[in-house]
């Protein structure tokens, strides 16, 4: 302990030599991991840095506005007043990657003017997981709003550092310099530091603003900058969102704390949340009645828990004159007949829930409309496509239409390039989003793997899983790999089977006649699928290398379902069983790819008894992947 308090003086009495202005605070997290520093330096500027296990993560950076009048909001200010507060809870989460979560921070509150009047309150709370600050606008001498045309928020990185960079929500990750930055990028944006730390930056709590990304700073090198989409007018008092920082020695940290999004935002709104429920998803893509409920049967023998009719029920999805309120088959897409109300009620005959998608031209013009109608119809779902994304018009609109969801029992997945940001915690009838290059853009196990340990942290991920779709052979890895996926690629909502249709749906017939490539079949290993949850008790990164392979276990109960996914070099994966209990024996069933296997997806399916001493190891071929399942003996 004396030595911990010693470092953070160290580091203190040589921080605040970079403020000379005239003030300086700081706040640890509770575990001293994180030191967060503010203060001013000698151009009057307010700024701040924080240190992980004593090493600078983030050097003296600035803080503030640039205004839409012209005006620099932060720059040579007064301290009116600091505070420091402090909480320690534990929440639970209608679901999650765990059952319930830790929320203990230390906070600091600093209340600054500025010379052209503006008062700035600016929060920073260090949590054991994470360093996290944001603005409170609360006094503006010209007015009741506050207009930003600029955060000049600023991450000023110790030397040299490379991010995987991708600049669309959907889009391919690349690793480059952090000057190398071309144009605004993608949310979190996860860096290796010089140092060897991994860093991750992002945004949390993101409800009526324009989203954040990121810029190299064009005067400062190693520096990036806050890049708004579009100018946010607030009013006084008024929140901005929070950024956060988190490091770690090793990327799967990042993952396993990204709970922190969670704590950064409101606890849940809704009293009643009994209609909220996870599941698994089978897409019907006839848009026909039949194969409505040949998804049904499916999913009542599978253990998935809901339909969903995507593009084209309702008519051109792109077209304006589309009416969502109606069942109009596109005809491009399908000759029908499709009889809604008659796969509803076969459904809920089955006990499976329907969800439709429905393109954001109808949700702009209908909103209000659809939402109670379909609760009208039995509908469990919606699907909001293509929805605009960025502006703070746009951020505002998609989260008031969720929160309108709620109020008709509709649970809401959302497409196409938001990436979210905490607010499942506060509306969770807000399931899961896309954000995500999936498997619909057909994936390289290697650009997954970059994906597991990046776009993760921000949360849920709308996958689509593909499993008997031709790519799968040709570009994705293995079955395996996919198995993998159900429990390395998180979502309350699994879609499975993407882009495949089960026996008795039209056009099987066809399908199997020509190979079989788009039918399921009854291969052994749909057990897994069968089998896995989509929300967990207890999550773990066993082992992780950005871009190179990965090992998730999530605990259920007493089973565990383990994913492993390896990219293009050979990895042989070590699994200790150490998180088992004590003195109990395991039945583990693994799965791998195995091209002697005589089945048309080459998946070996085995049997171990193991307990919490077993090390299992198993050597990976590129591109290929584990999955598994380990129950306590005892269990049925």
């Amino acid at each position: 302990m004396k030595r911990t308090i010693l470092i953070s003086l160290v580091i203190f009495f040589t921080a605040f030599s970079q403020f000379s202005y005239g003030f300086s605070w700081q706040v640890a997290s509770p575990n001293e991991k994180y030191l967060v520093i503010a203060g001013t330096n000698k151009d009057g500027l307010f700024q701040y840095q924080v240190f992980y296990n004593g090493k600078n993560i983030i050097l003296p950076s600035t803080l503030g506005f640039l205004l839409q009048n012209g005006t620099i909001a932060g720059r040579h200010v007064n301290m009116l007043a600091h505070t420091f507060n402090q909480s320690d809870t534990t929440w639970k989460p209608v679901y999650g990657e765990k059952n319930k979560y830790s929320d203990h921070y230390q906070e600091l509150n600093i209340s600054l003017q500025d010379r052209s009047g503006y008062i700035l309150e600016i929060i920073f709370r260090a949590y054991n997981e994470g360093i996290a600050f944001r603005y409170n606008i609360t006094g503006n001498p010209f007015g009741k709003t506050f207009s930003i045309h600029k955060e000049l928020t600023g991450f000023s990185l110790p030397g040299k550092a490379r991010a995987w960079v991708t600049y669309s929500a959907q889009g391919i990750y690349h690793l480059i310099p952090v000057d190398s930055i071309q144009r605004p990028a993608e949310r979190p944006l996860v860096i290796r530091e010089n140092n060897g730390l991994y860093v991750a930056l992002g945004e949390a709590e993101l409800v009526n603003y324009a989203r954040m990304r990121f810029l190299p700073s064009t005067d400062k090198k190693n520096t990036l900058i806050s890049s708004l989409d579009g100018d946010v007018t607030l009013p006084v008092p008024g929140y901005t969102p929070w950024r956060f920082i988190m490091a770690g020695e090793k990327a799967g940290e990042l993952v396993e704390h990204n709970y922190l999004l969670l704590n950064l935002n409101k606890p849940c709104a809704l009293k009643n949340v009994s209609w909220i429920k996870p599941g698994k998803v089978i897409r019907e893509i006839t848009l026909t009645t039949r194969g409505g409920k040949a998804c049904i049967d499916f999913a009542t023998k599978h253990n998935l828990q809901f339909i969903e009719y995507d593009a084209g029920w309702y008519g051109p999805e792109s077209a304006k004159t589309s009416d969502a309120t109606t069942v109009t088959p596109d005809l491009q897409r399908s000759k029908g007949p499709l009889d809604l109300q008659e796969v509803i009620r076969y459904g809920k005959e089955k006990g499976i829930g329907v969800i439709l998608y429905v393109n954001h031209i109808a949700l702009e013009q209908q909103l209000d409309t659809l939402l109670p109608l379909y609760e009208s119809w039995g509908i469990q779902g919606v699907k909001y496509g293509f929805v605009r994304v960025g502006p703070q018009l746009w951020t505002g609109w998609l989260h008031e239409a969720i929160r309108k969801a709620a109020t008709y029992h509709l649970m809401v997945d959302i497409h196409d390039e938001f990436r979210p940001a905490g607010y499942t915690r506060t509306y969770p009838n807000f399931m899961t989003c896309e954000g995500i290059r999936g498997d619909e853009e057909s994936p390289s196990n290697t650009h997954t793997l970059i994906t597991m340990f990046t776009r993760m942290i921000a949360g849920p991920a709308d996958n689509t899983i593909c499993y008997y779709n031709r790519r799968v052979d040709e570009k994705m890895g293995s079955h395996a790999s996919q198995l993998a996926k159900a429990v390395c690629i998180y979502s309350p909502w699994e879609f499975l089977y993407w882009y495949d249709r089960p026996e008795g749906s039209p056009g099987s017939k066809q399908l199997k006649e020509k190979g079989g490539y788009g039918l399921i079949g009854n291969e052994p290993e749909l057990t897994f699928f069968d089998q896995v949850p989509t929300v967990w008790d207890d999550t773990k990164v066993l082992e992780g290398e950005i871009g190179k392979y990965g090992t998730i276990a999530r605990r259920h109960g007493e089973e565990w379902f383990i994913g492993s996914i390896n990219g293009s070099q050979p990895h042989t994966v070590k699994i200790p069983l150490g998180f088992l209990k004590k003195d109990i024996k395991y039945t583990a069933t693994i799965f791998s790819d195995d091209p002697g296997v005589s089945t048309r997806t080459h998946v070996k399916i085995e049997t171990k008894t193991v307990d919490r001493h077993t090390i299992l190891s198993y050597a990976v071929k590129p591109d290929n992947g584990l999955a598994m399942i380990i129950k306590p003996k005892t269990s049925k």
